[in-house]
């Protein structure tokens, strides 16, 4: 005998809806013809080989499912870009050869002139040849020089010997000039080993670059050399005195040993400048016949 027609759904051409509504708990209802289906749907898809957990979680990962969280990320990651360094910043993770040779050379400078400060202070291992040190660097101050050259041009009484003085008071002033306004742009403070205990200090004096008692003592000895008839051994006694003063500069903790190089250096250049404006009775007349009128 042949079975009645059915739907899709599964239910006889003749029921009514009206009793599938009034046995929702039949065989018949919806939610057993859903279940119906699936339980189809699980068949299909393990006669075709296909793990429908797999499936299921391969749909999941589809990039459809992630385009609602990763993009959005993406722009956010795009609207707010990591902020960049400054500059300075920059400059201290890519250091150049130049900062890293300079940096290199200061340290160099700092670790020599604590070494060679052996003379600081009177607990030094060589405290017992401060005295000595002082002496010398009272030898090449400043005031000492000026003061000794107005007096031996107080006293001079020929035109040739005044004018040598009156150059040599020129050079005396420049290099105090020079000096003071390198030392007041650089302000590179004194090591800190020292004792301000410095014979007559202005303010300047409290800095250290460059070394002035340096400076004088390699312009003096080359105006001497240059214009003094000397013997022998009194040129190489006053090549000595400026090389063991500017030695005792560091010794005494007063410079670095850089100061003292470039003051050697400075006062050298120093002489070429009053060298090459050399004062005498031809080009300074006013100044010569004021000066004889004292």
């Amino acid at each position: 005998m042949a079975s009645p027609r059915r739907s899709v759904e599964g239910r006889p051409l003749g029921t009514s809806v009206s009793s599938n509504t009034s046995n929702p708990g039949s065989p018949a209802h919806g939610g057993g013809s859903s279940g119906r289906f699936e339980f189809q749907s699980l068949l299909s898809s393990r006669a075709a080989g296909v793990d429908p957990t797999s499936a299921r979680l391969r749909a999941s990962e589809s990039p459809v499912h992630r385009r609602g969280s990763f993009p959005v990320a993406a722009a956010g990651s795009s609207q707010a870009p990591p902020p960049s360094l400054p500059e300075e910043d920059l400059m201290d993770l890519n250091p150049s050869f130049l900062g890293i040779a300079l940096r290199s050379l200061l340290a160099i400078d700092l670790w020599l002139s604590k070494k060679l400060g052996v003379c600081a202070g009177e607990s030094s291992s060589w405290g017992s040849v401060r005295p000595l040190m002082k002496l010398l660097e009272i030898s090449g101050h400043g005031i000492t020089w000026l003061l000794g050259t107005l007096y031996c041009l107080c006293r001079s009484d020929s035109w040739a010997g005044r004018e040598v003085l009156m150059n040599l008071l020129f050079a005396l002033l420049l290099d105090l000039l020079v000096v003071a306004l390198i030392k007041g742009l650089v302000r590179r403070p004194r090591p800190a080993h020292n004792q301000m205990d410095m014979f007559v200090t202005l303010s300047v004096d409290k800095y250290s670059f460059p070394s002035g008692h340096a400076t004088r003592a390699s312009l003096v000895s080359r105006f001497i050399l240059k214009h003094l008839v000397l013997a022998i051994p009194l040129r190489v006694l006053v090549v000595l005195w400026a090389f063991i003063l500017g030695l005792s500069r560091v010794m005494l903790g007063r410079h670095n040993v850089t100061d003292v190089a470039f003051g050697f250096f400075l006062g050298y250049m120093q002489y070429s400048i009053v060298d090459y404006c050399w004062l005498s009775p031809h080009n300074a007349p006013v100044l010569f016949i004021l000066w004889n009128q004292q």
